[in-house]
């Protein structure tokens, strides 16, 4: 079978997937296939504290991985099973964090000229950075948090990759920190400043009729906070006496939140100056990568009143700030809205309750007990070391496949997927600068890091999928919102590119782009029935199913290795086995 005719029959395949992941229910799918009817009642929970100690077998090591990390390789299995996950886990929480500002400044000093950069260096560096890199944990979280407290370079940003850069940083830093002081480094961040609008946000004006900006305050409450309505600590919605929800907020209170946001500008000696005020361009600009300065005189001297808080008038902008944060981040909403996203990018799309309430539980607690014993955290509440601990090692993420039942997992973020590619299959020194086409990875996968749509990030926690089984269940899906039939042949196309390793964008160096390494995967490809289990380990953590192996293998079959042919053969076998793997529910959707 030529490439030719592997690369049509995948499309060919596509279109059927495109039904599969569009159809009612597709978490039901996420065996692969369907080997088995779904149980008409899902399997119980696990006991508590069936956490283990080890990584006992090497599919629940991969499917550990899957969740924690950007992609499994072999060579990690083989380390890692049988030693203990504490170990894990305390490694990677003391790994020191990637930067990019410095990174980036320092190729923008060395550009000649008025040359300058834009918002896919930065990008490039971080995919550069999460294939080859072993600090896997922070780095998940980043990205994580990127969706949560979301500064797109989508927009004005797209100029300004020292922006994003120390952005990004923010987030990296406080990866394993603490909440308010996230909440609060972003809030004086001229990324978001930018992003949000209220960089020099002025005080009210009577006369004029000028309001204050009222963006950053309203998103603040109802996307990195506190949401729209009163949550218990599991997540679920507080109702009144009559059963209605409960809005955390109103017009009343973004309108007293935005008076704070004012007064705000980039450092210097002039609240109105722009980046277009620094000297030599883009070459010495350091208050686009600063934390902003108050400027008192453009601050609100009005009273400040917003959920149960007053500010006095005439309290001074820096105060207001940290009144306000202090406010928002000891609303009992915090722990239960952030917690629940959290366990969302890692594990689950529609987590239960009570995994909700435990891993809040750790977020109020600042503490988490690891398997081992350590306790992690600082004790303080918004502990995010604590919070991701929890997230990770909860009953429901490390139990076994068998009693998952069939409304757990998640959809794997299209760029997660083309990043675990490359991963598992050894790329070791990347060069994404190489790959044109990945500077905008949204037109094909509908995903680009730190480069979402808008600023409900690239979907929306609580969506739930229309005219679906999911949606008629009640089930947020988030990551549904970004597929449809264009997306699944985009992604199938995109992805296809780099297994067959026909990119069409790179400059022709052998040494550049992203490469796949198939050496361990061309020794069994004589054996369809071995490559196809080696590719379930790897990409799905075995969680295909028989009925898709067994059609795999099939197919394979199709693609004769002769005894003492050349590699053109089996390499061959292999791109199709890999296409197959990676185009399936039982890897689209992660268990």
């Amino acid at each position: 079978m030529s490439i030719l005719v592997e690369v049509s029959e995948m499309r060919r395949r596509a279109s059927m997937l495109g039904l599969v992941l569009l159809a009612p229910l597709v978490l039901a799918a996420c065996g692969g296939g369907g080997s088995s009817p779904e149980p008409t009642q899902p399997p119980p929970p696990p006991p508590v504290g069936q956490v283990s100690k080890e990584f006992k077998t090497e599919s629940s090591t991969a499917q550990f991985l899957a969740r924690a990390t950007f992609g499994v390789t072999k060579a990690q299995i083989d380390a890692l099973t049988g030693t203990e996950v504490s170990d894990w886990i305390k490694a990677q929480f003391d790994k020191q964090p990637i930067l990019y500002r410095t990174r980036i400044t320092d190729r923008l000093a060395a550009l000649p000229g008025n040359e300058t950069l834009r918002d896919y260096h930065l990008t490039n560096m971080f995919l550069d950075d999460v294939i080859a890199g072993d600090d896997q944990l922070r780095q998940r979280m980043v990205l994580a948090l990127s969706e949560i407290i979301v500064v797109s370079s989508d927009g004005a940003l797209t100029s300004f990759p020292e922006t994003m850069a120390y952005y990004v940083d923010i987030l990296s830093e406080n990866a394993f920190g603490n909440y308010r002081d996230l909440l609060e480094e972003i809030t004086y961040s001229p990324g978001m400043a930018m992003y949000l609008s209220y960089l020099r946000n002025e005080k009210g004006d009577m006369a004029s009729g000028r309001v204050p900006d009222e963006n950053y305050a309203r998103e603040i409450l109802q996307l990195f906070s506190i949401g729209l309505v009163e949550l218990e600590m599991d997540g679920t919605p507080k109702t009144d006496g009559q059963g209605q929800q409960i809005d955390t907020y109103d017009n009343s209170d973004i309108t007293g939140l935005a008076k704070v946001f004012t007064g705000l500008s980039l450092e210097g000696t002039n609240f109105h100056q722009l980046y277009r005020d620094c000297p030599s361009l883009r070459k010495n600009c350091p208050r686009v990568y600063q934390p902003l300065e108050m400027y008192e005189t453009h601050h609100s001297e009005l009273e400040k009143t917003f959920l149960s808080l007053s500010i006095p008038a005439n309290t001074n902008g820096t105060e207001s700030v940290q009144m306000a944060l202090d406010e928002i981040f000891n609303h009992p909403n915090v722990a239960p809205f952030v917690s629940r996203q959290l366990i969302q990018r890692f594990v689950t799309s529609h987590p239960k309750p009570q995994y909700v309430r435990r891993v809040a539980t750790a977020f109020e607690s600042g503490r988490f007990t690891l398997p081992d014993g350590t306790v992690v955290g600082a004790g303080q509440r918004g502990d995010l070391k604590a919070t991701l601990a929890a997230v990770l090692l909860d009953d429901n993420a490390t139990r076994l496949p068998s009693q998952t039942p069939s409304d757990f997992g998640k959809i794997r973020e299209p760029m997660l997927r083309f990043i675990n590619l490359a991963r598992t299959f050894g790329e070791t020194t990347p060069d994404s600068a190489d790959e044109r086409r990945l500077r905008n990875m949204t037109q094909y996968l509908g995903q680009h890091p730190f480069k979402a749509k808008h600023v409900f990030n690239f979907f929306e926690p609580e969506h739930v999928a229309p005219g679906t089984q999911t949606g008629a269940a009640g089930l947020t899906i988030p990551e549904l919102q970004i597929v449809n039939e264009s997306s699944v042949i985009g992604y199938i196309n995109f992805i296809n590119q780099f297994i067959y390793d026909t990119s069409p964008t790179r400059s022709g160096d052998p040494d550049g782009g992203v490469n796949v390494d198939y050496t361990a995967q061309l020794a069994l490809a004589d054996d369809a029935q071995a490559l196809v289990d080696n590719l379930d380990l790897l990409l799905t953590g075995q969680q295909l199913s028989n009925v898709t192996k067994d059609r795999i293998v099939e197919l394979l079959a199709e693609i004769p290795v002769e005894a003492g042919s050349e590699d053109e053969d089996r390499i061959s076998r292999v791109r199709v086995a890999v296409s197959m793997v990676m185009t399936s529910p039982g890897y689209l959707v992660q268990r």
